[in-house]
C-alpha cells in the first residue's frame, strides 16, 4: 500500500533504518482508520526528519523505547512542525497498539495495582469495567498516601488517613459515587490485609454516607416528549444521522449507553431481521426484533455517516482517528441535542430514554417481567421500581375519602 498511495518517494521511505521497517504496517493502520490519503503523505514526509533526530540521540531501534519517550521526539509546540508533531503520535500509536515498544519499568503503586487487578479479576471474576473503577480508586489512595516515595505507608496507615482521603474524594462526588468509592476503598483495604501489609480491621473503620433504596424516583419523559426529541435530531448532518440511530435505539430497545456503544456490526442478523444486544452490565446478550424504524435508520447511518474504518463497532467517532466511541460520548450527544431539542434540563442523561420505555410499557399493558427481560434486568424489585412513576395510575387506585372527610 505504500508504493501505491507514494510510487515515486516509498523507496526513501522504507530505507530509512530505523521508521523504514514500520511505514508499510503504519500506512495500513492508518488506512483502516479511516486517514485520508493526503494526511498520511503528510505524516510521511515528516519521516525523514523523526529519523534524523532518533540518529542524533543515539537511539539504535525503536523497540527499545517506551510511549513516552517516543513522544518526546515531536516538537515542544505543534505548530512548529505540524506534520512531525501527527508523525510522531501516529507512529508512536501504532507501535503501541501491536504490541512493539518497550514497557516502562512499573513503580511499586504500580505493581501493586497490577497484583490488586489479578485477584479481583481471578478471586472476584469483576467485568473489565468494574476492574478499573476499583484499581482507579486503588490507584488514588496510594497516590494520596506518597507510596512511591515511603513504601512504609501502608504499615502505618490508620484511621484517620484514610478518612482525609474520603473527605478529598467527597468533594466531587455525590453520595450515590461516595458510597461506590468507599466499597472500592474497603476492598482494596481487604486485599492489603491479606497480604499482611495492613491491619486485618482495617476496613471496618470507614463509615459510609447513607443512601436509601429507591429514595430517588427514575427520571422519565411523556412518550410524546421523547418521541418530540427524536424528531428535532437534525439528520442532514453525518453526527446528526449517527446520534439518531443511537437515541432510537435507547428509545426502542432500553439500550444502556455502554450497550450502544460496544454495539457491533456482526450483532445485527439483516437476514433474519434481529439484532443482538451485548449486555457488558450482566454478561448475557439479549436477541431482539430489528424494527424496520431501526433498520432504515442503521442503513442511513452506515451508508452516509459512518467513517470508512476496519473498526467492527457500529457507532464510531467522526474525527479522525476513526475508532469507537465510549459510553461518555452518547450522554455528551444527548446533552447537545436536549438543548436544542428544549428538553426540560433535569430530564438527566440519555438513561431517561431507558426509563421513559419501561414507564411507556407498562402503561401500554405489558407485564413486568417483559420489561424486566427487555431491560435486562436480574430480578423484578429492579422493574417495579417504575411503578412508582405510574402517577396517573396510582390515583385510580386510592381509595374515596369518607364522606365527612370531604367536606
Amino acid at each position: 500500500m505504500l508504493v501505491e498511495l507514494c510510487p515515486h518517494a516509498h523507496a526513501r521511505y522504507t530505507s530509512l533504518p530505523l521508521v523504514g521497517p514500520h511505514l508499510e504496517g503504519l500506512v495500513v493502520w492508518l488506512v483502516g482508520r479511516g486517514y485520508p490519503r493526503l494526511c498520511i503523505r503528510r505524516r510521511l514526509s515528516a519521516m525523514p526528519r523523526l529519523e534524523m533526530r532518533l540518529h542524533r540521540r543515539g537511539v539504535g531501534r525503536l523497540e527499545d523505547l517506551c510511549d513516552s519517550e517516543l513522544l518526546r521526539f515531536a516538537p515542544r509546540h505543534v505548530r512548529d512542525d505540524v506534520s512531525l508533531s501527527a508523525a510522531v503520535r501516529s507512529i508512536t500509536r501504532y507501535l503501541d497498539e501491536h504490541g512493539l515498544l518497550a514497557r516502562p519499568e512499573l513503580t511499586a503503586s504500580g505493581q501493586l495495582i497490577v497484583d490488586y487487578r489479578r485477584h479481583l479479576d481471578r478471586v472476584r471474576g469483576l467485568s473489565a469495567k468494574t476492574l478499573e473503577l476499583h484499581s482507579a480508586t486503588a490507584a488514588a489512595l496510594l497516590s494520596f498516601l506518597n507510596f512511591d516515595r515511603d513504601q512504609a505507608a501502608l504499615q502505618n496507615l490508620g484511621s484517620s488517613q484514610i478518612e482525609a482521603f474520603i473527605r478529598a474524594t467527597s468533594d466531587r462526588l455525590s453520595r450515590e459515587s461516595l458510597q461506590h468509592a468507599v466499597a472500592y476503598v474497603r476492598s482494596f483495604l481487604r486485599f492489603l490485609a491479606g497480604r499482611s501489609e495492613v491491619r486485618a480491621d482495617l476496613h471496618n473503620v470507614i463509615d459510609t454516607p447513607r443512601v436509601y433504596r429507591q429514595e430517588r424516583l427514575p427520571r422519565a419523559l411523556a412518550w410524546p416528549a421523547v418521541q418530540a426529541f427524536l424528531a428535532a435530531i437534525d439528520r442532514s448532518t453525518a453526527m446528526g444521522r449517527r446520534d439518531h440511530t443511537m437515541f432510537l435505539l435507547m428509545a426502542t430497545y432500553g439500550l444502556r449507553a455502554s450497550e450502544v456503544a460496544t454495539l457491533r456490526l456482526d450483532d445485527i442478523d439483516w437476514r433474519a431481521e434481529k439484532i443482538r444486544v451485548p449486555r457488558p452490565k450482566t454478561g448475557t446478550p439479549l436477541e431482539l426484533p430489528l424494527t424496520d424504524e431501526v433498520g432504515a435508520a442503521f442503513v442511513d447511518y452506515l451508508r452516509h455517516a459512518r467513517p470508512q474504518s476496519l473498526c467492527r463497532e457500529v457507532f464510531l467517532r467522526l474525527r479522525l482517528p476513526a475508532r469507537r466511541i465510549r459510553p461518555t460520548t452518547v450522554g455528551e450527544a444527548f446533552r447537545t441535542w436536549a438543548r436544542r431539542g428544549g428538553l426540560p434540563t433535569g430530564c438527566g442523561g440519555p438513561h431517561c430514554l431507558r426509563h421513559s420505555l419501561a414507564v411507556h410499557l407498562l402503561r401500554e399493558g405489558l407485564s413486568l417481567k417483559s420489561i424486566g427481560d427487555l431491560l435486562g434486568h436480574r430480578s423484578t424489585e429492579s422493574t417495579c421500581v417504575y411503578l412508582r412513576l405510574q402517577v396517573e395510575d396510582l390515583r385510580d387506585a386510592a381509595l374515596p375519602l369518607p364522606s365527612e372527610v370531604s367536606r
